[in-house]
């Protein structure tokens, strides 16, 4: 049972770990940037490498990466605007 009981935080850390390497791969990113990445670190708006086309990009990523489907729905404002959201979103659709 116990290895039910560290599930979630290596899902966690898995898809934070996960979520680095896509916005590092998909948007060109340097890793060392990507690593710097905290919670709060703002993305939409603030990495002039995430715009509307990138976005897309990234959900088209997330889905085969997460293996998770995304509709339009899913999509708000807040969901691209700091590292955390994103991470917070993917580990929501993860979460089923």
């Amino acid at each position: 049972m116990q290895a039910q009981n560290s599930q979630p935080d290596d899902r966690t850390i898995n898809v934070d770990s996960l979520m680095r390497a896509l916005l590092r791969d998909v948007l060109s990113l340097p890793q060392a940037q990507v690593d710097g990445f905290g919670a709060d670190t703002p993305l939409f708006g603030a990495l002039p490498e995430l715009d509307s086309m990138a976005v897309a990009g990234l959900l088209t990523e997330m889905e085969d990466r997460f293996d998770i489907l995304i509709e339009d729905e899913d999509i708000d404002g807040d969901t691209f605007e700091t590292f955390g959201s994103l991470v917070a979103f993917a580990q929501a659709k993860v979460a089923g």
